[in-house]
Formats: structure tokens, C-alpha cells, sequence
């Protein structure tokens, strides 16, 4: 078996097909449509390809159009919207059988001083006193739902530890916050612009799950329909995606099947790295 993080940066080289055209492929784990954090970081990754690296990425926003199908490639169709003396911008469509799966626009600034503040960790269990995800569900396989312990046992290429690991076993409603710690299963290479895709990658990974804490309930739940409709993030400062980063999730508002996270994530130095908001369907399925 390759090794996931491998398999990841596999995934995230894609292959340049022309001028602002690239073509990306999903990893072959048996998955019925392509993961969103998957596009989100190959469309990055197309987008930085088209502009200088002293520019980096500062923020992105996206838009979920159409379940991918891994079975196939994705093409990546960029458009160079603007190129200023700061801020370059970019957009993204991807694309399968003639048709938008997903759109996102980037916008890239050129590193400059500035003034300086940031938001304060919350006041969590480091990772070493946290169990990780695979071992939670496996502990817990008699009582967590079959595509919970499907998902967690996977082989990915990001180890999760969740702080409020209980509540997939107590589905108690509860206050909507949830706090889990991510890292890059082993060491990456220093190029920045691959930390930066990682870190999109994995910014999908638990958040929309968020909106159905205070209903006791999970996106593994067979009678909730759940998929990522946008996403957006932002980067603020230099980090590692193979270091510990604490990803504090809340959610403020679900109404009309729609649900509403946002995130923010901190190295275990307690520096604020990056801040993420998604909308997502979460609608009861009628029996």
C-alpha cells in the first residue's frame, strides 16, 4: 500500500496541459465522488502555478457546483483576472465531461510589513494527551455509525485528534464548538506552497460537522444528506501542515437544511495561521 501523504503529493503535481490548463486525478480508496478538500487544494496549486512565488496565496473562496467522479480526471481551467503592482488575482473552474464541478477565485499579495494583532488560542489538551481519530472510532466500532468508522479508519494522509472526542458516541446537543488537532501524517518538503494546498486539503475535513452539535447529530448519520456548498479561507501567517495546528470550529446559525461553520486554526505556539468559513447542506432525509 503507498503511503497517503505520498499519494497526496501524488495528486496535488498536477500536470500542465497547456497555458492555464492543467489536469489533476484522484487518489484510486474506492470513494463514490472526489473529496472537496481534494479540489479545493489541486485548484489552488493551479492557480499558484500561474503566479510568481514571491506572491503568495492570502485567501480563497469557492464554490462546491457538482459532485466529482474519481474515477476520472479533472481539468483546471485558470483565468488571470488581474496582475497589480500588490495583489494578483485568479480564477479557478474545474472541470468533468464538459461541465463546472467547482469555481473558486484566489487573490495573492505580495509580502509586505504591517501592522499586527491576532486572535488568542482557546484553552484546549495539547495533542499528546488526545487520542487520534482511527483510534477513537476503532475503540468505539460498536457504537459509532459504519461510514463514522469507514471515514476515520481510512488511510489519510492528515491524523486528526478531536478534544471532544465524546460527542460521537453521546449525541447529547451540545453547545456548536468543536476543537480537533491536524498535522501531516510525516514530514513534507519545505516549499511553503505545498503546506499551503495541504492545509486547504485538510481545512475540509471535519468542519460542516460542526452545524449538527447542537442537534446530536453527525454528517455520518444515514438520515442526514450533508455536502460541502462553499468554502472559504484565509491565510495570515507562515506555518507547517506537518506540525500540530489546533482547527477551532463553531457554528453559528443552521436553518433551511443550510448549515454555517467557520474555523480558525493556530500552531501549537498559539499563532493564529489561518481562519476558514463554509455553508453546507444538511438536510434530514425524509424516510
Amino acid at each position: 500500500m503507498s503511503d497517503p501523504v505520498d499519494t497526496l503529493l501524488s495528486i496535488l503535481d498536477l500536470e500542465r496541459l497547456e497555458t492555464d490548463l492543467f489536469r489533476g486525478v484522484s487518489p484510486a480508496i474506492g470513494w463514490t465522488r472526489v473529496f472537496g478538500g481534494q479540489v479545493v487544494a489541486q485548484s489552488l496549486v493551479a492557480a499558484s502555478r500561474t503566479v510568481v512565488s514571491s506572491r503568495p496565496p492570502h485567501s480563497l473562496h469557492a464554490y462546491f457546483l457538482l459532485g466529482g467522479d474519481p474515477t476520472i480526471p479533472i481539468i483546471y481551467e485558470v483565468e488571470r483576472i488581474r496582475d497589480g503592482g500588490s495583489f494578483t488575482t485568479r480564477r479557478v473552474k474545474a472541470i468533468q465531461r464538459g461541465q463546472a464541478i467547482f469555481a473558486m477565485s484566489v487573490s495573492f499579495h505580495e509580502a509586505e510589513a504591517g501592522l499586527d494583532h491576532a486572535a488568542a488560542p482557546p484553552d484546549v489538551p495539547g495533542p499528546e494527551a488526545l487520542a487520534d481519530a482511527r483510534s477513537l472510532a476503532t475503540a468505539g466500532s460498536t457504537i459509532v455509525p459504519a461510514p463514522m468508522l469507514a471515514y476515520f479508519t481510512q488511510a489519510w494522509p492528515i491524523e486528526l485528534r478531536p478534544v471532544e472526542a465524546e460527542r460521537y458516541r453521546d449525541r447529547t446537543p451540545r453547545p456548536a464548538r468543536y476543537h480537533v488537532w491536524m498535522r501531516a501524517t510525516r514530514a513534507l518538503p519545505d516549499d511553503p506552497a505545498i503546506h499551503r494546498a495541504v492545509l486547504a486539503y485538510a481545512s475540509d475535513m471535519t468542519l460542516l460537522d460542526a452545524t449538527l452539535i447542537p442537534h446530536g447529530r453527525t454528517v455520518f448519520d444515514p438520515d442526514i444528506q450533508s455536502a460541502s456548498l462553499d468554502h472559504a479561507l484565509w491565510f495570515h501567517r507562515p506555518f507547517r501542515a506537518d506540525a500540530w495546528l489546533l482547527y477551532s470550529q463553531e457554528s453559528p446559525s443552521a436553518a433551511g437544511a443550510l448549515g454555517f461553520a467557520r474555523g480558525t486554526l493556530h500552531d501549537e505556539e498559539g499563532h493564529l495561521i489561518a481562519s476558514v468559513a463554509q455553508e453546507g447542506l444538511i438536510r434530514p432525509r425524509r424516510r
